[in-house]
């Protein structure tokens, strides 16, 4: 059963994009993989294109029945040992200017974004190591998170936000499962080639179409959409997420781009140049009285 549980892991949004790349990787190289989706179709596709070894989940990640519920099937299927890892994935993204996107829009955005994760964690803590009647080594906790969860872009502020929480939550958790053994890791990619991006060109910018922020909202609707096309396989990030799931010192954060050095200036240069470039690409001037 111990070797059972070390090879067990649990990922949350597998019906496409990263979760789907994560899962694939970890059942290649041996592991088990409960894979949370949102509709029944979904659940039996994947069973097909992923094999007997992977188990579907049917959950939302903000119905916390259903999250609950999931944990005590997951439970039952490992009988007395604990999971290897637990993978927060599942998200949306929430775009536009950040005084004029709905209120309703931005609870949307942190309840799937980091509500959710919250959710997920607490459910599944106990096979992880917290419940310390099962067997087996302590897992590990993996969140995906964003280059958005450490630089805040124009018009992506709910999807910014939400992603500095999930880290300030992941540091904090991090730190009080030490007494577990559980670890936690973060996973910051740059722009990475899954349907959150590639659907960027589709995003409506209608109801925006009076605002002061419109013409730069369409161009950085347009630059959304290339990133989209030259983003991060999803497979590298899969593969790091196999890599922060098992190698002996895993990094607290693993941040990863096409792009290494436009990461490395981000992290050197004053956050009062970058505003100055960033607002140039988009055309960000500064009104001046007629």
């Amino acid at each position: 059963m111990q070797s059972q549980a070390l090879r067990s892991v649990v990922i949350t949004g597998t019906s496409t994009g990263i979760g789907w790349s994560a899962a694939k990787i970890l059942l290649d190289r041996g592991f088990r993989v409960f894979g949370s989706v949102r509709k029944a179709d979904d659940a039996a596709r994947l069973q097909g294109e992923l094999g007997a070894n992977f188990v579907p989940l049917i959950f939302d990640v903000t119905d916390e029945t259903a999250v609950l519920a999931a944990a005590a099937k997951v439970r039952s299927q490992l009988e007395g040992a604990r999971l290897a890892g637990l993978v927060n994935n599942a998200g949306i993204a929430v775009a536009g200017p950040s005084l004029e996107v709905p209120l309703d829009d931005y609870r949307r955005q942190m309840e799937i974004n980091v509500i959710g994760p919250i959710s997920v964690t607490r459910a599944f803590a106990p096979l992880l190591g917290t419940d310390e009647a099962l067997s087996g080594a302590a897992g590990r906790i993996v969140m995906i998170s964003s280059v958005s969860g450490v630089n805040g872009s124009p018009f992506v502020g709910p999807y910014s936000a939400s992603k500095h929480a999930l880290e300030g939550f992941a540091e904090s958790l991090r730190r009080e499962l030490i007494m577990f053994g559980i670890d936690v890791i973060v996973i910051g990619p740059a722009a990475v080639k899954t349907p959150i991006w590639a659907k960027a060109q589709e995003m409506d910018v209608a109801p925006f179409a009076a605002s002061p922020y419109f013409p730069a909202l369409q161009t950085m609707r347009a630059m959304m959409a290339e990133l989209g096309n030259s983003g991060l396989p999803v497979e590298r990030i899969g593969a790091l997420v196999h890599e922060a799931l098992t190698t002996p010192r895993p990094k607290v954060r693993y941040a990863i781009s096409n792009e290494p050095l436009q990461l490395f200036m981000m992290r050197i240069l004053p956050k009062r140049l970058i505003d100055c470039v960033v607002a140039k690409r988009l055309g960000l001037v500064r009104k001046t009285a007629d």
